[in-house]
């Protein structure tokens, strides 16, 4: 396998967009359970409580239930395990790391006017990580769809001189140059033509129509995934406490994308009539984001054992810059010798930045308090993620993926429960969740289901709290988003312990 870490020797800015699609959609859209380990053990079920940095980060009303100004800070290790099919082959692989996933901080100021029926006013700071992105897979399998669909679905219709190169011009050059006039569909084609698995009728300049040099039959195809990144938001958080039994507060949340993947496809064949018989296909892509949003909350206390919540959470308005690079290799028999050609332009690909707008949510919480000593928690969050947009919309692929997105992506909904038992200095907690999938068709992407478990202790001013989450989704990875669009059965096994260190100030 080639080395995914290139030296680049150019740059080249495109001015058609390469087509994005759901899954960038559902990737920058989604938030998972993150944050403190108190908040992790009792699976985010947090709405109703506060009193936590990361309830602040889904309630910005929690942290006027604080007394004292605040502090903390987490650490998480993440393991992802994934055990995969691909035309009945099975494969499994693993991910580990370590990460500072939050810190915060909180100011309360007690209102010295007795007389007002506001009682405090609080500011806090927090980051937050909102998605980890770190994450690999291998699969292999015998398949009856080649590499060489990829390509004939891009070259179709395409101008045989847009899609080659020139006399003695590179292919660095050529790459560049047809990136940088006619666009990344054009890029793929000329990939297909110069490595020799794309056959145009004619070798005129004008022809349109293109065959395969590979051959029908069976390939053998091994395909690796390896991702990194990690979404994230910084907050600026004020609320306030009215008459004893109301808190509100509001949140405004400033996010960044970092996010980077890289894929590699290994196929060969010894199919009757094939030029070509072996394929390398690497892609690696590069994402940076930024991103505004804003969060209303109130908690209310019914009574000293009731207490409900209620969170608005806006849109998230992204604005994404991508960039590529690639390589393509094959093996092609030339009058009974192999011989092979190597494709490596050496450019970055730049995009025009674009616009995503994710869907808003609405949270409802309750939570019963009973005696200082016990909490029970429920939380129901509703997402549609239908309303997921690619601006600006009159673009004609922003408007196709948009009509995509409609009508393959639902409402979503997410249940949290969960619980807290102390006695003296010690904490024990337990959570359950489930979040559904964003896809009408749940088949190709499950449901979300998970458990976690907790303790903390307190010194007084200062506790520690250590938890234990583990959740469980099974997925559909295409491999490509046009041509070879088999699908890759992942069943991915999330894991992770959190300790985070909190201060009273």
């Amino acid at each position: 396998m080639k080395k995914l870490f290139l030296l680049f020797v150019g740059v080249i800015f495109m001015f058609t967009i390469k087509a994005q699609d759901i899954s960038d959609a559902v990737r920058y859209s989604s938030e998972g359970t993150y944050g403190t380990a108190r908040f992790r053990a009792m699976s985010g079920a947090f709405g109703a409580l506060g009193g936590d940095m990361s309830a602040v980060s889904l309630n910005p009303a929690g942290s006027a239930i604080f007394n004292y100004s605040h502090t903390s800070f987490t650490v998480t290790n993440y393991d992802i395990d994934n055990t995969t099919e691909y035309f009945g082959s099975v494969n499994s692989s693993s991910n580990s790391n370590f990460d500072f996933n939050q810190a915060g901080i909180v100011f309360v100021f007690n209102n010295t006017n007795e007389n007002s029926p506001w009682k405090k006013f609080v500011i806090a700071l927090s980051y937050e990580q909102t998605q980890n992105f770190d994450d690999n897979f291998f699969a292999n399998g015998i398949n009856t769809t080649s590499i060489d669909s990829y390509f004939l679905a891009n070259a179709q219709g395409l101008r045989l001189d847009e899609i080659s190169a020139f006399e003695g011009e590179s292919i660095t050059e050529a790459y560049g140059e047809i990136g940088a006039s006619f666009g990344y569909t054009n890029q793929q084609a000329f990939l297909g033509f110069e490595s020799y698995i794309l056959e145009p009728d004619s070798f005129d300049d004008d022809n349109t129509a293109y065959s395969s040099n590979i051959a029908q039959g069976n390939f053998n195809q091994e395909y690796f995934y390896a991702s990194t990144g990690y979404n994230g938001k910084f907050s600026v958080n004020i609320a306030a406490e009215y008459q004893d039994y109301l808190y509100l507060g509001l949140n405004l949340n400033s996010h960044f994308i970092n996010y980077n993947r890289s894929t590699f496809l290994f196929e060969e064949n010894s199919n009757l009539g094939s030029l070509v018989s072996e394929v390398e296909f690497e892609n690696n892509l590069s994402t940076i984001g930024t991103g505004f949003s804003f969060q209303l909350g109130g908690i209310a206390k019914l009574s000293d054992v009731i207490r409900v919540g209620l969170t608005y959470d806006s849109p998230i308005w992204y604005t994404i810059s991508e960039e590529t690079t690639q390589y393509l290799a094959t093996v092609r028999d030339d009058n009974g010798s192999n011989v092979t050609e190597i494709l490596n332009p050496l450019i970055i690909n730049v995009f025009p930045d674009y616009k995503l707008q994710t869907p808003a949510k609405i949270t409802g919480s309750l939570a019963l308090v009973i005696d200082k000593q016990a909490i029970i928690s429920f939380d129901y969050s509703r997402k549609d993620y239908g309303n997921t947009k690619f601006k600006p919309e009159s673009d004609q692929l922003f408007s196709f993926q948009n009509n995509l997105i409609s009508n393959s992506l639902k409402a979503a909904n997410t249940y949290k429960i969960g619980g807290e038992y102390r006695h003296n200095n010690a904490s024990f907690r337990a959570g359950y969740k489930l979040e559904e999938s964003p896809y009408k068709d749940t088949n190709f992407y499950g449901d979300l289901k998970g458990f976690s478990l907790g303790f903390g202790y307190s010194f007084g001013n200062t506790k520690i709290d250590l938890a234990y989450e583990n959740s469980n989704r099974t997925i559909n990875s295409q491999l490509y988003n046009v041509g070879l669009t088999d699908a890759v059965r992942i069943d991915t096994d999330y894991s992770n312990f959190t300790l985070s260190l909190s201060l009273n100030l």
